[in-house]
Order: C-alpha cells, then structure tokens, then sequence
C-alpha cells in the first residue's frame, strides 16, 4: 500500500512556530475585540466591507462620510448625540483595528498553509483539521458582521446573544488550534487514573460555560448593574421572583441581567471548587509530575481569575481590569485544554497503536 512520507522535524517544528504566531493572533484580536466593547466602539463602522475596508479614511471628506453614516443609528441618537468628530475617530480606530487584525489572522493563516501544503510538510490529518480551521475563520468573519447588524436599528449596542455566539466561535478556533498544536509535540504519555481524567474533561468543559456566560455579561452590561459581592440583589441568592419573572423561565438565562450575572458567579464557585479539588487528587493519587502541575497552574489561574472578577465587578468594569479578566480567562482556557489533552494523551496513543497495526496487517 502506499503510505504519505512522514515529515521531518524540522519541518513540524516550522509548522508549530507557524500555529503559535496564529494563536497569539487571535488572542490579540480577542483583547483588542474586549477594548472595542468596553468603549462601546463596535457600532462605529456601519458597513461591511472585507477589502475597500481595509483601508481607513484618509481625508477630511473621508472621515465625515464614516461620522455621517454613523450618525444614522440609534447608538449615536439615544447614546451620543453632539459626539465631535475627534471623539468619533477614537470609537472609529478601535473597531477598525480589530477588523484589521481579524483579517490579518486569515492572510498569516492561509499563505504559510499553502505553501507547508505544496512542501508536504503536512500528514492528512494535520491537512483535514487545518483546513476546517480555516473554513471556521472564514465563518467567524460573517457572524462578526451579523454581529453588529443587530445593532444597526432599534438597539443601541449588539445582541447579547450574537456576541456571545462571535467570542465562544472566536475562542473554539484558538481552542482547537491549541490542541493542535499539542498533538504535534512529542511528550511523554501519562497513564492516570479515570477520576483525573473525568474531572480535567469537566473543569475543561465549565470553562467554556463560564466563557458563554460571561459573554452575555458583557452583553448586557450586567457588570454594570450588579456591583456588590458576594450578595447580589440584596442576598447571596436572590429571590426567585427576581430571577425567573420573564415568561418563558428559560429566557432568564439569557435576558435578565440578574440571572445572568448570578450564573456566572455560581460557576465560577464551581469551577474554582473543582479545580482546587483536582489539584489535590493529583497529588494524593502521586500523578505524573506534568499532571500534578498541570493542574496546581490550572487552579492557581483560576484562582486569579476569580479574585480579578470579584475586584473588576467592585470598581464597576474599568477598562483596565475589565481587558485583564478576558486575558486571564484566556489563560485559564488555554491551561484547561493543555490539562485535559495531556490527560487524554495516553488514549490517543492506544488508538492510534491499533491503527498502527491495523495498517501494518493490511501492508
């Protein structure tokens, strides 16, 4: 049978140094996309366009053009009306830059993935899951646009829900080019117990949770609104009339800026429990050394994410700590993941040791 040549070293090394420069990439864009929402920026540019956009206004007349269409939304009539054109150049800069970054990401991902293709520096696998990357990026860029339609006319900022739909969309790409990237260093394998496993998986998947949630937080500027800890409303559970009034109930999680902040706090409790409690199994069950600190760094990053939360809702989400905690949370994902592939290594290994022999008996 014929087999594709494996690559070399050198040339997975060149691959890696390639994903880590895309994933810095899209942190960056992340940090920057936080800034645009903060300063309520995201509604300056009211027109889609991938290319001509590329390229800000350059004169007077140019500038005016961007001021007058921005003045036909609502944002500018309900929220900054008399804004000068100086203070709209301020909004204006900071959505631009993170439509520039965002595009950049595709050029930096598609060009070296051409040529590393045409090199073979690539075995199908790395090829398949790459290019559903790109086609996921791809996928990011209009629900960005989608995004910022829905605050175009009879709303002042986005839906809550697209937003959150663009960051959990934003943040799978980094995550699955992470776990890529993690598959493709050699490493030695654990061999831990079920229960670690179990719990990595869970602590992995109630970060991306807490992410969902704190998306609509953001969304719904419930940071703003809600500003004491640890009573919220009044008590440290706020009364049900409170948190389910809208019909129907489900909603809440969705809509009420009560219910949702209070969400994100109970699974920030959760995970914090959780990862403490992971931490402490590793070590009593004498895990490998890349495990025990696997997870001590996981708790301890989330124990940072959960005192910079607690003090950025305190100070009522300034822009400083409100961008730290998205960077921490990144952090703290980028941390989950390493866990939870490194504890599934050793399965991935079995599998692929009866492909091995499977291909070896039909060769």
């Amino acid at each position: 049978m014929i087999q594709t040549p494996v690559p070399k070293s050198s040339q997975l090394r060149a691959v890696r140094v390639w994903l880590v420069i895309v994933a810095a990439m899209i942190v960056g864009t992340l940090l920057v996309g936080g800034a645009t929402r903060l300063t309520e920026s995201g509604l300056s540019i009211v027109e889609w366009k991938p290319v001509a956009g590329m390229v800000p206004p350059l004169s007077a007349e140019a500038w005016n053009k961007e001021f007058e269409a921005y003045k036909t939304i609502p944002q500018y009539r309900e929220m900054n009306l008399g804004m000068s054109l100086n203070e709209f150049k301020t909004i204006f800069w900071w959505e631009w830059s993170h439509r520039l970054l965002a595009r950049s990401i595709g050029a930096v991902f598609l060009l070296p993935f051409l040529w590393f293709l045409w090199r073979g520096y690539m075995p199908s696998d790395l090829k398949r899951r790459l290019w559903v990357i790109f086609v996921l990026g791809g996928v990011q860029g209009a629900v960005g646009w989608w995004m910022v339609k829905s605050g175009l006319s009879g709303r002042v900022s986005v839906s809550q829900y697209r937003l959150a739909i663009h960051f959990m969309l934003a943040l799978f790409i980094f995550a699955a080019i992470v776990w890529t990237l993690r598959r493709l260093k050699s490493q030695p394998v654990p061999s831990e117990s079920a229960r670690l496993k179990w719990t990595g998986r869970i602590l992995l998947g109630l970060v991306f949770i807490q992410l969902y949630f704190g998306a609509l937080v953001a969304g719904l500027r419930a940071g703003h609104v809600f500003n004491t800890w640890p009573d919220i409303d009044g008590g440290f559970i706020p009364t049900a009339a409170r948190l389910f009034f809208e019909q129907p109930w489900w909603r809440n999680f969705f809509d009420n800026t009560l219910t949702v902040q209070f969400t994100h706090r109970m699974i920030a409790y959760g995970l914090f429990a959780l990862a403490i409690a992971h931490a402490v199994d590793a070590i009593r069950a004498r895990a490998g050394t890349a495990t025990i600190n696997g997870a001590l760094w996981l708790a301890a990053a989330v124990t940072v994410q959960a005192v910079l939360g607690i003090v950025t809702l305190l100070h009522q989400v300034p822009i400083s700590l409100g961008l730290a905690h998205q960077a921490v949370a990144i952090v703290v994902l980028t941390l989950a993941l390493f866990q939870a592939e490194r504890l599934g290594a050793n399965r991935r290994e079995a599998r692929k040791g009866r492909l091995d022999m499977a291909l070896g008996q039909t060769g």
